[in-house]
């Protein structure tokens, strides 16, 4: 029984330690939300402009 509960302490131990890198993440998250507005800022008009020549070529206007 004392190394059943050696293992379950241990596990305990471990679980409570793992608290994860939350604010990383969120810092990833961030990054990346940014990285997309500031592409869609610089593309956005490029890619209208793309998209309503394709809609005008293939509805024959």
């Amino acid at each position: 029984m004392t190394t059943l509960r050696r293992w379950f302490t241990a596990g305990r131990t471990l679980a409570a330690d793992e608290t994860g890198d939350v604010p990383g993440w969120v810092l990833v998250t961030l990054m990346t939300a940014a990285l997309v507005v500031v592409i869609w800022a610089v593309a956005g008009p490029a890619l209208v402009d793309l998209f309503q020549q394709a809609i005008a070529r293939v509805s024959g206007i």
